[in-house]
């Protein structure tokens, strides 16, 4: 059947009012809930179901500490580089927004020649050529699409949910940013601690070495024992120099997050010799709540709201575009003839375009954009899955490391108490100063186990932590900076 003119205008006029917009109605999908409100992993002696503050580095009650995140949020270079992301993603919905309003255009020229209009007359009555004279225009041309399928809509809609995605990705920088802060000056510290229970340690073994060598003199002790105790002296003396190379990388980290160069470490974390401990179990939450905090999941979200936006762009190209024109102008042999109105001219009048019925480009669009809105939603969904298992994996290597702890510091407490035994018998003269350091050297490398165990189990919790997705909230504002060929390195911050 084909519709008359006013019948097809009609029709248009319809949708126009009804504010049709093509493609499926994007609505939230619902994350895949388990069984339980609770993680798997979570244990009732070490952890919590208490929400996890969104600051959650204070917990650590470390003033230094506190600084040096707030630093990071707020010169970290990766999170000026997401805030940049993030600037060029409102330009895009600027760019798409502009859609909404007309379009006009605005020209003015001034020639010197002779028009073909005065040759004819000229001929005409058998004049010779006319001479050269001044010639002006000035003309407004102006344009309007009236979106009556959507397509206008659903592109300001897709480049709303990109703006969305950018800002979930830079807070999904800003819980990396603040995990590793925290990470690497927990690390500073406990690598000091475990470097001093070494040198403790080397001490115990060159007062071994030495007492050694003294009975070797005297008959008490063979070669062997003397090689044996020197190469326990050397062996000892090999693990400083890689915990000190250890504790300086985490230093100069630690200066790169906050935005500075390696050599510009912190000062409060140089001179820390002890990691700081959580006063209370670990807070996590429930994991409903977790979906909410993790940001990677709220932009695979965002991207495929967007993706679904762009069905309905595509799915436009099947319909007509109409474009509402109007254009004036004006020319004349003076400027001052440009306001005359016998010199003036104009037009009004809408223009149809319409690819029907070759939709062979449109229907290919839109099968695209079909397909990618299917991998977003996978995407989606596999973002869901990574956060349970990352905060599974987390949950679960703490409490592996929490329970270690436990046996170490048991093993700690036993070697302690065998060296005081070591002791009262060396008093009674039932054993001898050797096994006296003996013993004292397994308290220091019971001590050295357990350090290494607090820096793991340190490392452990910002893990948790960062799998929960907390961190972000409340973090400062971060301006990118704006670069030019002339200013190279000395760029400042965008406005």
């Amino acid at each position: 059947m084909i519709l008359a003119p006013a019948r097809l205008f009609g029709l248009l006029a319809v949708f126009a009012l009804g504010g049709c917009a093509v493609g499926p109605a994007y609505r939230t999908p619902a994350p895949p809930s388990p069984s339980g409100a609770a993680f798997a992993a979570a244990k009732a002696e070490t952890l919590t179901s208490q929400a996890p503050p969104q600051d959650w580095w204070r917990l650590y009650d470390v003033p230094a500490l506190n600084e040096l995140v707030h630093e990071a949020l707020a010169h970290n270079k990766t999170l000026v580089a997401a805030a940049a992301n993030l600037r060029q993603a409102r330009g895009a919905l600027a760019l798409a927004s502009a859609g909404r309003y007309p379009s006009t255009a605005l020209t003015a020229g001034a020639q010197d020649g002779v028009t073909e209009l005065q040759d004819f007359g000229a001929d005409l009555k058998g004049l010779p050529p006319p001479n050269a004279e001044g010639y002006y225009t000035l003309g407004l041309d102006a344009s309007y699409e009236v979106d009556l399928f959507g397509r206008v809509r659903r592109t300001i809609e897709a480049a709303k949910a990109d703006v969305e995605a950018a800002r979930a990705a830079e807070d999904a920088v800003r819980v990396s940013v603040a995990g590793e802060t925290t990470r690497a000056y927990l690390n500073a510290c406990a690598y000091a601690h475990e470097l001093a229970v070494a040198k403790q340690s080397l001490d115990l073994t060159a007062k071994t070495y030495d007492l050694t060598v003294d009975e070797a003199r005297y008959g008490a002790a063979s070669d062997f024992d003397v090689v044996r105790a020197k190469q326990a002296v050397s062996q000892t003396a090999a693990t400083l120099p890689s915990l000190e190379g250890q504790r300086r990388t985490a230093l100069f980290e630690l200066a790169v997050l906050t935005g500075k160069p390696p050599e510009e470490i912190s000062k409060a974390a140089d001179v820390c010799t002890q990691a700081p401990t959580l006063a209370a179990p670990l807070p996590t939450g429930d994991v409903k709540s977790l979906f909410r905090r993790r940001p990677d999941v709220r932009q695979a979200e965002r991207q495929l709201a967007a993706s679904v936006a762009r069905i309905g762009v595509s799915a436009a190209d099947f319909y007509p575009t109409i474009t509402l024109g109007v254009s004036a102008g004006s020319s004349a042999t003076s400027l001052g003839g440009l306001v005359q109105r016998r010199n003036a001219s104009y037009a009004v009048g809408p223009l149809l375009s319409w690819t029907f019925p070759n939709t062979a480009v449109a229907s290919a669009e839109v099968r695209s954009a079909k397909a990618a809105a299917s991998g977003a939603y996978a995407n989606f969904e596999a973002a869901v899955l990574q956060a349970l298992q990352d905060t599974e994996e987390a949950l679960t290597a703490y409490n592996a490391e929490a329970d270690r702890h436990r046996a170490l510091q048991a093993s700690r407490d036993q070697s302690v108490t065998a060296f005081k035994l070591a002791g009262a018998q060396y008093a009674n003269g039932a054993a001898s100063y050797l096994d006296v350091l003996s013993a004292q050297s397994n308290v220091v490398a019971a001590e050295a186990a357990l350090a290494a165990s607090d820096e793991a189990m340190a490392s452990d919790e910002v893990t948790v932590f960062k799998a929960l997705g907390g961190g972000w909230q409340g973090a400062p504002n971060v301006k990118p900076d704006v670069y030019t060929a002339a200013e190279g390195a000395n760029a400042k911050p965008a406005s």
